[in-house]
């Protein structure tokens, strides 16, 4: 597909869906190293994520999404996320994902009695309540 060099082509992918695909000027992700912007023209890179917020700029338009964990590759203005979530503002229930972080800190008070596997289930659903809740907060903004 090609693309005007002064945007990207952007595709966020989960195991479930395709959570955006499409043109932006620009996506700033969450990675293991610090959040970094990457706009037209970026060098190439391969890189692993972190939970938290993917931001998309199109124009005005700012999409936010929620994302937990994964991997991106950028090359020739093409943008590639693949990560665990992609969640919308809209499909967000700050709630719910307040009771999963609650739940979750508690869990991980007694990881003592915490076999290994349900010791990484339980911090990988704490990285994901948060990063939902720190995306659900923009509505009140």
């Amino acid at each position: 597909m090609s693309t005007p060099t002064n945007k990207i082509n952007l595709q966020v992918i989960t195991p479930e869906k395709v959570a955006f695909q499409g043109e932006a000027d620009g996506v700033s992700i969450p990675t293991k190293s610090g959040e970094i912007t990457v706009l037209a023209n970026h060098i190439p890179i391969i890189s692993t994520m972190k939970h938290g917020e993917l931001v998309i700029r199109n124009g005005q338009e700012e999409i936010f999404m929620a994302v937990c964990n994964g991997f991106i590759e950028v090359k020739k203005n093409c943008v590639i996320i693949m990560t665990d979530i992609a969640e919308r503002i809209s499909e967000i229930d700050e709630e719910k994902a307040q009771e999963a972080k609650e739940k979750a800190k508690k869990m991980l008070s007694e990881k003592d009695r915490l076999s290994d596997v349900v010791f990484a289930d339980t911090t990988a659903m704490l990285e994901k309540s948060l990063a939902r809740i720190k995306v659900a907060r923009r509505k009140r903004r």
